[in-house]
């Protein structure tokens, strides 16, 4: 109210306004005249305010002594008479499109007066200043009238660009496409409304009666000679009087735009108006020059209506694409071929891509009209999708000024704030400062109401988007303040609100409000609000942006209390809250004490570990955490002190091993020990050296008694290595003794060699002995797919081999009973070379190990020895094909490269 008052003051006339008795000054403070409307401009329009709320309005005044020029005092009364009348009219009207008056008529002596909406001017006004200036039109001088003392058409008219010549209150405004597009769509839906809904024929449009307001609006005006629609049907004629010069023109419509009809046959109908209008289109688009130019004399007129056809083909190409055929029937001198407002507003030109901007404004017209649930669709969603399609000049002129008003409105509070920050961000600093920041002061006037809850949540949830705009000393002085004392709310979704809008302005917190006042409010709505994910993951938002401006006392005073105090349970805010750890961890200038770390931090993430829902990700960090970061702080702080302490110094390697100790090259395995079991030194050799030696102990010659006796200690050999022996008198005759037969041996030739075992009978429990003896066992097959250090069980037991490789041994070998033993005959039939002689003498082999299986017990060490002496005659009288099979077996065993056995008593 006090910037208007100081507008009126400093631009206001030095004399008063022909307003002296008038009872309009009673309600409002007018101000000088800036502009005029009406038939032949006889509305002088002055700014004003409304005293009552200082509502910005425009005051029309009649001065009486205009008419007191007329001759007649009959006609005198009559124009008064129909001034008051329209006037009357205008008001019962109130229909959005049509003017809008705010104060009835108040009439003095000398003047009439009366208070409408906000007014620019009218469209004449504006006209004039593009007529005097000669703007031209897509680069085209403007299409210039033929008047009988002007040549033909085409030539110029003279454009005087003094001052002195122009008309008065002529408006320095430029329309854009939309905002012409829906002026014109208003003129006609306000035709509209009078055709057929009052039923009245307007007689006089023309720009002097078409009022554009401050919000860039154009409303219909000047009802001084409407006529009435007596006939059902509105196109029908109604009779008139033609225009006269012994008529005062101020008591006619203006002859410039009037429609031939009316001039020629005295009769008019509502096609009459649409006829005129398509002359306003035209004087838009021609610099605001008419067509018809008759300085009210109607034999100019209708010579000049001779040549209108050939006018409007010239002006035609300055009219957008879409208008241009319209606006050719619209002129037509024959009435039926002129489109009637039901059909104009159908052309492409109105239905274009701009069309849910011109929908948006229509809508923002009737605001006024509406419920709050309408007024709340509209702002939540119409408005929002229309408002990039409305150019920035009409946001401000035609928008801004509606959401102003419902600023006031408790029911749309909240709704009508989301286009207001729409148009906050897409402001400049100087539209901010002027125009929103005032009606947002408004606003945070009301945020402690309990009805406004929607409109302070959006408001907070939107404070980066005005802190962008502010300057600082706003920023710290009001709006600060207005956010800390919010989150003292009791309500969740204020503090939550609170909550998004602190981490949104993190970076415009002074440090003093930061520690002093910021964290603890912050620590507050966590304990209000332990439960809360949201609330929980902004405020760890919060902390993750401020933390490099926190100190040691802040951590440990307000920001681990503060996690402590939610109550952990969601993946993502547990893997967060790990992450923020891990980052104080990692700040030397922290220092978190191992007494912080052991009674606080550790036992609130412990518990964590087994929560079910952590990926295995999540999991992975959590336990970093823990045993890396927080278990090895832990063990090198206290270590430390406790060796400074004096309480020893004990080296590390004897205690657990830690995250450096735990690499595989630091890895030691203890050593493996087997009870009774030595292990003789592996020789290995070349393949070259194991064929010679295989070469060198082929099969020789045996004769005589001494030959039977060394294959009869073989074969005494055999029974002992498979059933063991009982003697107890030599240790090392009680041990299998394998020897390598290819010492040096190369891994690559897949015949490296096991080392040489010595396995104790007297141990049950070793691998290999049978359970209830001291029995040694038998070496179990080694897979060949893998290395000599590996070995696996086998499922059988193998006789010795015949071929160049030693069988492996293994941790456990399965105890040898018969069914094995038959099962290892099977399995071996090819132990000598495969002929019948050699499978003979393998039976006479069996023969003898199966007869010490059946005739002696093996407890017995003399029983013993005497089944085995006993065969040596039937051996001596055997034939020689068993004789040649026992020796060919015993060679090939003899020939076995991998065991060396050696059997003593």
């Amino acid at each position: 109210m006090a910037t208007i008052i100081s507008k009126l003051k400093i631009t206001g006339s030095p004399s008063p306004p022909p307003l002296d008795g008038n009872h309009i000054l009673q309600f409002f403070e007018v101000g000088e005249e800036s502009a005029n409307a009406g038939p032949g401009l006889v509305w002088r329009v002055h700014d004003a305010y409304r005293k009552s709320d200082g509502k910005e309005c425009s005051v029309f005044v009649f001065d009486k002594r205009v008419a007191e020029k007329l001759y007649k005092p009959k006609r005198r009364e009559t124009m008064i008479e129909r001034i008051r009348y329209s006037v009357i009219q205008l008001e019962k009207m109130r229909n959005p499109k049509m003017l809008q008056i705010i104060h009835s008529l108040e009439e003095s002596n000398n003047t009439i007066a009366f208070a409408s909406e906000s007014v620019l001017g009218s469209l004449h006004n504006i006209l004039a200043w593009h007529e005097m200036e000669s703007i031209t039109v897509n680069g085209l001088p403007p299409v210039m009238p033929y008047p009988l003392n002007l040549g033909p058409p085409g030539s110029p008219l003279p454009s005087p660009t003094d001052s002195s010549m122009r008309p008065p209150f002529a408006k320095e405004y430029y329309f854009i496409d939309l905002e012409l597009r829906y002026g014109l769509l208003q003129i006609i839906e306000a035709l509209h409304f009078l055709h057929y809904t009052v039923r009245q024929i307007h007689r006089n449009i023309c720009p002097q009666v078409i009022i554009v307001t401050k919000r860039g609006t154009w409303k219909l005006f000047g009802l001084e000679f409407v006529e009435d629609i007596t006939g059902p049907d509105p196109t029908d004629m109604v009779p008139v009087a033609p225009w006269s010069i012994k008529i005062a023109k101020l008591c006619q419509p203006n002859l410039d735009f009037v429609a031939p009809e009316m001039q020629t046959n005295a009769h008019c109908n509502i096609l009459s108006d649409m006829f005129s209008l398509g002359l306003v289109i035209c004087a838009i688009f021609n610099s605001g020059r008419s067509l018809i130019q008759a300085n009210n004399n109607p034999i100019l007129y209708m010579k000049q209506m001779d040549f209108l056809e050939q006018q409007v083909d010239a002006v035609l190409p300055r009219l957008p694409g879409g208008l241009q055929e319209a606006t050719q029937r619209l002129l037509s001198r024959d009435p039926h071929p002129r489109p009637t407002t039901q059909l104009l507003p159908l052309i492409k030109y109105f239905k274009c891509q701009n069309e849910p901007a011109i929908q948006a404004m229509q809508f923002i017209d009737v605001i006024t009209m509406k419920d709050p649930s309408q007024k709340t669709n509209f702002y939540n969603a119409v408005l929002l999708e229309a408002l990039p399609y409305i150019p920035k000049k009409l946001r401000w002129q035609h928008i801004w000024p509606a959401l102003q008003l419902e600023v006031r409105t408790a029911e749309v509070l909240g709704p009508v704030l989301r286009p207001i920050m729409w148009l906050t961000n897409d402001a400049t600093h100087e539209e901010f400062e002027n125009h929103v920041l005032p009606t947002l002061k408004i606003y945070w006037n009301l945020m402690n109401s309990p009805k406004n809850l929607e409109a302070s949540v959006l408001l907070l949830e939107s404070m980066h988007v005005i802190f962008k705009k502010c300057q600082k000393d706003v920023i710290n002085d009001e709006l600060m303040p207005l956010l800390y004392s919010s989150m003292d709310h009791n309500s969740n979704q204020i503090q939550t609100s609170c909550m998004m809008g602190l981490l949104n302005v993190t970076e415009y917190i002074e440090e003093e409000d930061l520690h002093s006042l910021l964290l603890g409010k912050v620590k507050t709505v966590i304990e209000k609000n332990k439960s809360d994910v949201k609330v929980i993951s902004l405020t760890l938002g919060f902390y993750e942006k401020v933390l490099g401006r926190l100190e040691t006392s802040d951590i440990v005073d307000y920001l681990i209390p503060t996690i402590l105090a939610m109550r952990l349970s969601d993946p993502d805010i547990i893997n967060r809250v790990v992450k923020l750890y891990k980052a104080i961890l990692m700040e030397k200038k922290f220092g978190l004490t191992p007494d912080t770390l052991a009674t606080q931090l550790i036992p609130s993430l412990a518990p964590q570990t087994i929560n079910p829902g952590l990926s295995i990700e999540q999991f992975t960090n959590l336990m970093e955490v823990i045993l890396y970061d927080m278990l090895d702080n832990i063990d090198k702080n206290q270590r430390h002190k406790l060796r400074m302490d004096g309480r020893g110094t004990g080296s590390p390697d004897r205690h657990r091993a830690l995250r450096h100790q735990m690499s595989n090259e630091n890895m030691i395995a203890p050593p493996f020990n087997i009870p009774n079991l030595r292990v003789e030194k592996r020789k290995t050799s070349s393949a070259e050296d194991m064929a010679r030696k295989n070469s060198a102990s082929g099969p020789s010659p045996i004769s005589g008694i001494g030959a039977f006796k060394n294959r009869f200690t073989l074969g005494k050999g055999i029974g002992q290595w498979f059933f063991g022996s009982s003697s107890t008198a030599n240790n090392d005759n009680n041990f299998l003794r394998v020897g390598n037969a290819s010492p040096n041996r190369r891994l690559s030739d897949n015949t490296l060699m096991t080392p040489k075992i010595r396995i104790a009978p007297s141990c049950s429990s070793s691998p290999g002995g049978t359970p209830g003896g001291n029995s040694s066992g038998l070496p179990t097959r080694r897979h060949s797919s893998i290395g000599p250090q590996e070995r696996r069980a086998s499922a059988v037991n193998l006789s010795p081999p015949t071929g160049g490789s030693m069988p492996n041994t293994s941790s456990s070998v399965p105890y040898l009973l018969t069914s094995s033993m038959q099962s290892i005959r099977s399995r071996r039939p090819s132990c000598a070379s495969g002929s019948a002689s050699a499978q003979g003498g393998s039976g006479i082999l069996q023969q003898i190990s199966s007869g010490v299986v059946r005739h002696l017990p093996i407890g017995s060490h003399h029983s013993m020895q005497a089944q085995v002496h006993a065969p040596l005659g039937v051996l001596q009288n055997a034939t020689a094909a068993g004789y040649n099979a026992l020796q060919q077996t015993a060679m090939a065993v003899r020939k076995c490269p991998s065991l060396n056995i050696t059997l003593t008593r």
